[in-house]
């Protein structure tokens, strides 16, 4: 068997043990002969047979291992391509390259997006084996792969391939504008000619001019449209049958033309007694390449939002010195580190975080929110958002193709390579449409040379017979049966032509990304716009989703050594808020409150923040410094241990002392009930409680000491998105690890049924609990923080990151919310909805359209420039439905329920 060799660097690798862990993990694929890793090196091989195992099984292979190897993503310039067929030529071209990983072309945006390993392939290869299967790339000096990374990284794409790619669209468009124009400026006069046949039966024009037959001034007029326009279709059609081996809508458009000027010539020279159809073979031609450039526009204009997006990007950085000194440069010359000044009304050049100053951030263009975002010291800003109104010193943490403009762009392009499987299924259609089409002119070609009469017969009285086709005329014997079957065979050829199906799903996967994109929501592909609106169950995690994740310390109860609360409890130092939220405890002393009562409470706090001060969860945080406000000094422990789940054991002066949940003083042995009451109320109030002991080093036992609680608050859009989904038919979960009251207590705050409700559930197990809600056959979306989570968004039907768009959170999910508000959730839906709408009307504009004129044309009911014309105007409706698309507001809905209410 013919076999490959891939040559492999592999990162992640700490000892000889992870090179035998990788070959042990590529030896158990079927189809790999032999694999080696070098732990030395950081490098390996693979032989494989290609029959049996592709090259991303084996990349994905050494993932699944705990590992990782080095490739790169470019994207390529394709300007040829005429049909879904040819982008399929071009995906096996490029797949079949040694050292491709996976290659998505996309006919709607004329490009290819590869991944590739570099050891064993380069760009240059890329371009060759497009080149290979017929089609034109445009090469890029440079290109715009990854310097390199593990598996899967990627990086933005300089402004110089940009440009190049978009300088090859333009071109292409203003070539099919010169080429429709040559060609219109002949075909007019053949035009009349046609008109005079068919209204006036030959009465306009006389046979002979100057004793020239009329027909040769056709013959001139028709040849060199025919020649011109024709020979792009002539050479796509022979790599389509030669180097591709398939068909394609070139080979249609080139039979159909070819059939009527061949028979044309042939009854002008006297070969065969028929009519001139020299005005059908050039209106085909000429129709078709102003579809051609209609649709080019059209292309063009449906990627406007993501090259807006990109237009915005800052070009100009103010860079401060270690002196105080400013100097402008180009933001191509910002390094990670350097100090930005920028003043109201500009562009944040980078990403990076607020040193000096104080202003609101226009930042609109990355999460669509309308209304700028205050930023102080410590802030972190987006690139390429605007400084609304005060100075600020700005320091670059990402630059260049790290910025989260460029990884924007980046989730954009991706989701409109991977296409939805129901583009899958209108490629599948196309690919055997084009040979079944010809086999269908084919039949109705022949059945009416051999069947004339009765065919005549049959469709005589159908409305349109003969004012389009001539039919009358078969019938009569004006026509001859091999000129009308060979009219029939060129019409049903040209009328059928797939271009249609193949825009459908692509060009409004395009436009619908885009959208999602200019609303803060980030797709990841075009396949999950397509999950996403069949989601029938939504899961949020809690903390940081449907709450602000910020904690506050509400309440501290200290117990005296009975295992009784110390009167009041610090009740007297509570408030509530007036929405019920509780609001942060009061650092200063109740003069209400006795100094006992204060002094034992402060105590319970203080062991409690000195336990949890190492630290780093957000209940620990939020008690130390609760705390610290109190003007409490927090002693450093001299022991600490985390246990997970159920909280911290740490040693503080001399004593252990314990804060965490009933479980963790179960299992030391400290009698909590007691404080059942307390926790209970504390709970019910949606407060995380705490239990705090304390075991002195001359006791063998700990004690009860006192209870600790904090609480989140509610994020304001919480309930408005919760019911939103409701009202879509849409069951609503939760998911937290926090104890099952505080947990139903948020729940029924947003709405949220307390039965679905899944309460103390580890970060480990999440993934365990979506899986559980889809084994009935749900289909869940898990929206979550994307990196605690990042288990459970992998198994959920749709995975969603809420929160800034960080990297961790945009490879962890399906969908990335630029925002932290639930209410995008409901967004993400509609826009998914709305796409698949629209992809399902484009597929019934193409198949409703085939399906309707296919009969007609092969019943001898159309013309075959008819035909072409029709055909050319079915790509451009299409496309024009995908781009009435791009008004689409995923917002409207709520600002008319807003003034419904």
């Amino acid at each position: 068997m013919p076999t490959r060799t891939a040559h492999l660097n592999v990162t992640g690798m700490s000892c000889a043990n992870c090179s035998a862990t990788i070959e042990d993990a590529l030896g158990d694929l079927d189809g790999v002969v032999s694999a080696n890793a070098n732990y030395a090196t950081d490098e390996g091989s693979v032989e494989y047979d290609p029959d049996a195992v592709s090259l991303g099984e084996i990349f994905d292979a050494i993932e699944a291992a705990g590992y990782g190897a080095v490739s790169e993503t470019v994207t390529v310039a394709i300007t040829d391509m005429s049909c879904a067929n040819c982008a399929e030529a071009n995906a096996d071209a490029l797949e079949s390259t040694p050292g491709v990983i996976e290659a998505d072309v996309n006919y709607a945006t004329d490009e290819a997006r590869v991944r590739y390993n570099p050891a064993d392939a380069s760009p240059g290869d890329l371009y060759d084996a497009v080149e290979s299967a017929g089609y034109s790339p445009v090469r890029e000096r440079g290109g715009d792969a990854a310097d390199g990374g593990e598996s899967g990284a990627e990086t933005g794409e300089s402004d110089a391939p940009r440009d190049a790619r978009d300088a090859a669209r333009e071109e292409e468009v203003r070539r099919q504008l010169r080429l429709t124009l040559f060609g219109a400026a002949l075909a007019a006069p053949l035009l009349l000619f046609m008109a005079d046949h068919l209204l006036f039966d030959g009465a306009l024009f006389p046979e002979t001019v100057f004793g020239i037959r009329i027909g040769w001034v056709q013959f001139l007029l028709a040849t060199p449209v025919q020649v011109v326009l024709g020979r792009p279709f002539y050479e796509n059609s022979y790599k389509a049958l030669v180097t591709n081996g398939r068909a394609n809508m070139d080979v249609l458009i080139a039979l159909g033309s070819t059939t009527a000027y061949a028979y044309s010539v042939a009854a002008l020279s006297g070969a065969i007694a028929g009519s001139l159809y020299f005005d059908t073979a050039a209106l085909i031609l000429v129709f078709i390449t102003l579809g051609n450039y209609l649709e080019a526009r059209s292309k063009g204009r449906a990627g406007e939002a993501l090259r807006r997006l990109l237009e915005m990007e800052a070009d100009r950085a103010t860079l401060i010195d270690e002196d105080g000194d400013e100097e402008e440069v180009p933001v191509d010359e910002v390094e990670v580190g350097d100090r930005m000044k920028v003043r109201p009304g500009e562009k944040i050049p980078t990403d990076g975080v607020v040193v000096d100053g104080r202003s609101a951030v226009d930042e609109s263009m990355v999460t669509g929110e309308a209304v700028p975002v205050e930023k102080r010291e410590g802030d972190e800003v987006i690139g390429s958002t605007i400084n609304e109104n005060g100075a600020l010193v700005v320091e670059a943490t990402k630059v260049g193709a790290d910025t989260a403009l460029q990884g924007i762009v980046r989730t954009v392009k991706e989701a409109q390579s991977r296409q939805p499987d129901i583009q899958n299924l209108a490629d599948r259609i196309s690919a055997y449409f084009v040979p079944a089409v010809i086999v269908n002119a084919l039949l109705w070609g022949a059945v009416w040379y051999r069947f004339p009469a009765a065919l005549a017969a049959f469709v005589n009285g159908l409305p349109l017979w003969g004012l389009v086709a001539g039919g009358p005329a078969v019938a009569g014997g004006a026509v001859s049966v091999s000129e009308f079957a060979i009219v029939v065979f060129a019409s049903a050829v040209l009328i059928a032509c797939p271009c249609a199906l193949g825009l459908a799903t692509p060009a409004a996967t395009m436009v619908g990304t885009a959208i999602g994109a200019g609303h803060g929501v980030l797709f990841k592909g075009g396949d999950v716009l397509e999950r996403a609106r069949d989601v029938d169950t939504v899961v949020f995690d809690k903390t940081g989703t449907l709450t602000e994740g910020e904690m506050e310390l509400t309440d501290v109860v200290a117990f005296d050594r009975d295992g009784d609360p110390v009167p009041d409890g610090g009740a007297a130092r509570r408030a509530e808020s007036e929405d019920g939220d509780a609001a942060t405890s009061d650092a200063d002393p109740d003069p209400a409150t006795p100094d006992a009562e204060r002094d034992a409470e402060d105590e319970v706090l203080r062991l409690a923040a000195a336990a949890e001060r190492d630290s780093e969860h957000p209940l620990a945080r939020a008690i130390v410094e609760g705390a610290r406000e109190r003007g409490l000094e927090v002693p450093e422990p001299e022991t600490f241990e985390n246990v997970p789940g159920q909280g911290v054991r740490a040693t503080v002066d001399g004593s252990e002392v314990l804060v965490g949940n009933r479980k963790l003083l179960a299992d030391e042995g400290v009698d909590a009930s007691a404080a059942t009451e307390t926790m209970e109320r504390l709970e019910r109030e949606g407060k995380t409680a705490m239990l705090v002991a304390r075991a002195p080093a001359d006791t063998n036992g700990g004690e009860l000491i006192g209870v600790v609680a904090d609480a989140d608050t509610v994020k304001e859009s919480a309930a408005e998105a919760v019911a939103a989904l409701r009202n879509r038919a849409i069951d609503v979960m939760m998911i937290t690890g926090d104890n099952e009251r505080t947990a139903r207590a948020v729940a029924e705050r947003v709405g949220i049924d307390p039965e679905n409700v899944r309460a103390g559930v580890l970060p480990e197990d999440k993934s365990d609990a979506v899986e559980a809600i889809q084994a009935d056959g749900r289909k869940a979306m898990m929206v979550g923080d994307g990196v605690n989570d990042a288990p459970a968004l992998a198994v959920a039907h749709v995975g969603t990151a809420i929160g800034s768009g960080t990297d961790v959170a945009i490879e962890a999910a399906d969908v990335t919310l630029m925002r932290d508000d639930p209410l995008d959730v409901v967004k993400a839906i509609r826009v998914s909805d709305a796409t698949l709408r629209k992809i399902k009307q484009n597929l019934v504009w193409a198949l409703g359209y085939n399906t309707l004129m296919i009969p007609l044309a092969s019943l001898g009911l159309l013309q075959p420039a008819l035909a072409a014309g029709a055909m050319a105007l079915s790509s451009v409706s299409v496309l024009t439905n995908s781009l009435l698309f791009r008004r689409y507001d995923p917002d409207r809905d709520y600002r008319l329920l807003g003034r419904l209410r």
